[in-house]
């Protein structure tokens, strides 16, 4: 009789995680549809809108970069010196030193001969002391902030209380921007005459790529296999999740590594947290919340064209600690800001943005895990389990592989940022391997952010680089 129930218990388990990945096929299906169409359509008008009245004054609004750098001797020169060759009107930069140990501040105040100046900062935030301030001698938009260590979330908003424009690009320190990132990140916010009032561009991998000076002068993929598939993990967040969000104003994430911001209303919102892992994630929501209690009609929107590219871990101990650290961050949002979940009050980021990142993006790991051990556990049941084993490997397939492989063909049908059909074809052909051992490797390590987050762990974990460009 228990044996009896228990098989029905296992029956009733095997048809809710079945249901639950048909859902989340349908869903992603509906959110592929919206990319493919918007997708095309921006890219149509890129092709055709010319960028010249964007490098007007008159048109384009001034934007201060901001840089937090813990430790980046490896890039951070060269990270400087693409910022300096955007076109772009009107800009400053201000590199944030956030108690680096490394050689970061001595080879900035070197290679820009950085002087020491005297400056009263306005402290809209708090934030940890200001050591010294410096300014190049030979680029007068070149800021140095030497501050103690406080966090990436601390430096930028250091870096907030000293810039001097109405909007602000948070950059990661080893990230290098392709020449019209600016214009055309900046171009929805001109447009809406400011009713966007935050901007997403596209992240790319730079591993593989030959960079010098700051200047991407081939794009080719890595030979290391953990970062060609992140690099389709890229493609499929950004050209299939983020577009079809943004469409209808449900983007609760902007990358850290390359977004831009209105200074007012960050400011408003209270800057960056500084603790919580997930602190791009928790301004947006912030935002979002903030612009919702007011009855502000605002939006934030992500571009797929203007690219960043930026050095993606190599080594499998860095990224299981990256996963791990992303899903604490997704949750720490999530609960914070528990009470938007289902609430009408806050439109459609309560009634579905938030229900889709708790139930597709938080609890999606967890039950997908489950799933795994389920599958393993149907082979030794042997009979109709067999059957069900086999369900969920198909439905495991379609939403993991073939997905991403989708988000492949986005990529060559629309942007064409890998010039070599080898390189297309490659990404392709390892897509359809996601589900045999990368994706439930990335699953595993999202399940231990959860259990990192039940035992009290809030270690950050230590991120290495050994710089992109030459």
């Amino acid at each position: 009789m228990l044996n009896v129930q228990w098989l029905d218990i296992v029956s009733v388990f095997a048809w809710f995680i079945a249901v639950y990945m048909v859902i989340v096929i349908v869903f992603y299906s509906v959110i592929l549809m919206i990319s493919m169409l918007q997708l095309r359509k921006e890219y149509q008008l890129d092709r055709i809108q010319a960028y010249e009245d964007y490098m007007d004054e008159f048109y384009t609004r001034p934007v201060s970069i901001i840089v937090p750098a813990y430790n980046e001797e490896a890039g951070i020169i060269q990270s400087v010196r693409s910022l300096l060759s955007v076109n772009y009107p009107t800009f400053e930069i201000i590199v944030v030193n956030d108690g680096s140990t490394d050689g970061t501040l001595e080879k900035m105040i070197d290679q820009y001969e950085m002087k020491e100046i005297s400056k009263v900062v306005r402290k809209q935030i708090n934030t940890k002391p200001i050591k010294t301030i410096y300014q190049s001698t030979i680029l007068s938009n070149l800021f140095l902030v030497d501050k103690e260590n406080g966090g990436k979330a601390d430096a930028l908003n250091v870096g907030l209380n000293f810039s001097h424009y109405p909007y602000f690009c948070s950059l990661d320190g080893d990230s290098v921007l392709e020449p019209d990132a600016f214009l055309k990140v900046m171009k929805p916010i001109i447009d809406s005459n400011e009713e966007v009032i935050a901007s997403g561009g596209s992240v790319r991998i730079a591993n593989g790529c030959e960079i010098k000076n700051g200047h991407i002068l081939k794009i080719g993929l890595s030979n290391n296999p953990l970062v060609i598939m992140q690099i389709i993990e890229y493609l499929r967040a950004f050209l299939m999740g983020r577009i079809g969000l943004s469409r209808h104003n449900l983007l609760l994430i902007i990358s850290g590594a390359f977004g831009v911001f209105s200074k007012h209303w960050t400011i408003e919102a209270g800057g960056y947290k500084t603790d919580t892992v997930g602190e791009d994630m928790e301004l947006v929501v912030r935002i979002h919340r903030l612009l919702k209690e007011k009855k502000v009609n605002k939006k934030i929107v992500y571009v797929p064209d203007p690219v960043c590219w930026t050095e993606v871990p190599e080594d499998m101990t860095i990224l299981r600690r990256q996963r791990r650290r992303w899903h604490r961050g997704l949750f720490e949002s999530l609960w914070t800001h528990r009470g938007l979940t289902f609430n009408p009050k806050y439109g459609s980021i309560g009634v579905i943005s938030f229900p889709y990142f708790w139930v597709v993006e938080f609890l999606g790991p967890i039950i997908e895990f489950l799933g795994y051990i389920f599958m393993v556990l149907c082979l030794f049941l042997g009979g109709v389990y067999i059957e069900f084993a086999i369900l969920l490997f198909l439905l495991s397939c379609l939403y993991g592989s073939l997905f991403s492989m989708a988000a492949v063909l986005l990529e060559e049908w629309s942007l064409t940022k890998y010039p070599k059909v080898t390189d297309i074809i490659k990404l392709f052909l390892y897509s359809l391997t996601e589900t045999i051992w990368y994706r439930p490797m990335t699953v595993f390590w999202r399940c231990e952010g959860v259990w990192q987050m039940i035992i009290g762990d809030t270690s950050w974990g230590e991120m290495k680089r050994k710089g992109v460009s030459k």
